[in-house]
C-alpha cells in the first residue's frame, strides 16, 4: 500500500493519507488509554514517542 505523507503546522505531527477510508467520523486519541477500543491506534501507540493520534475520514495524524 502506498501512503502519502504531509507535514502539518505542528512540526511534531505528520499526516498520513492511505488512499482508503480511515474512519467514518473523526476520532482523537490523546493517550494510549483512550485507544483501548481501537486496535490500529493501540498499534500506533506502540511506536516509541507517539503522544497523540487523530483520525479523519481519509487520513491519520500522528504526533510525537
Amino acid at each position: 500500500m502506498f501512503i502519502q505523507t504531509q507535514s502539518t503546522q505542528n512540526p511534531s505531527s505528520l499526516m498520513f493519507y492511505p488512499g482508503k477510508p480511515v474512519e467514518i467520523e473523526s476520532a482523537d486519541f490523546s493517550n494510549v488509554c483512550s485507544a483501548l477500543g481501537s486496535p490500529l491506534t493501540k498499534s500506533i501507540y506502540f511506536i516509541d514517542g507517539v503522544v497523540r493520534v487523530f483520525f479523519g475520514s481519509d487520513f491519520a495524524t500522528v504526533t510525537v
